[in-house]
């Protein structure tokens, strides 16, 4: 008698999304990707190297039509649109922001990273810094003076 293994089917990208569907994840086009969507949360991914999705934006609060990133201030975290809204970012937001990173990389079938399973990890860190501090021709203080 002779034992075969089964066959694995390769997934396509189309078959990650019914399973982010399935998983009560909202799917729509968007630039850049596909956005999916879900308790006001929302990510940007699209087709990876063999069809697996790769997260384009991380997973922010919605605040209108654009996704707010997590956003470090040093003293308080806020999410922050790329048109410049900002608010600032409440426990259950973070709860919810984690729940939805966690379940969509379940769903996808993606590896969960220990460091970020521990809490919400933010995407831009933007403490301790003075505006306008680290750009222009002015000599910064670590420069040897001239």
């Amino acid at each position: 008698m002779f034992f075969r293994r089964p066959t694995v089917k390769k997934l396509t990208f189309e078959d990650h999304l019914a399973s982010a569907r399935s998983a009560g994840f909202k799917t729509e086009s968007a630039s850049g990707g596909t956005r999916v969507e879900r308790n006001g949360v929302a990510a940007v991914v699209k087709a990876g190297a063999g069809d697996v999705p790769s997260i384009v934006e991380k997973p922010g609060v919605v605040m209108g039509k654009e996704i707010g990133a997590l956003t470090d201030g040093g003293f308080q975290k806020f999410f922050l649109t790329p048109s410049g809204k900002k608010k600032p970012a409440l426990a259950p937001e973070l709860k919810e922001v984690q729940n939805f990173s966690e379940d969509l990389r379940e769903a996808f079938g993606l590896t969960s990273l220990y460091n970020e399973s521990l809490g919400t990890v933010s995407t831009k860190y933007i403490y301790d810094r003075v505006e306008g501090r680290d750009h222009g021709d002015h000599n910064k203080p670590w420069d040897a003076a001239h």
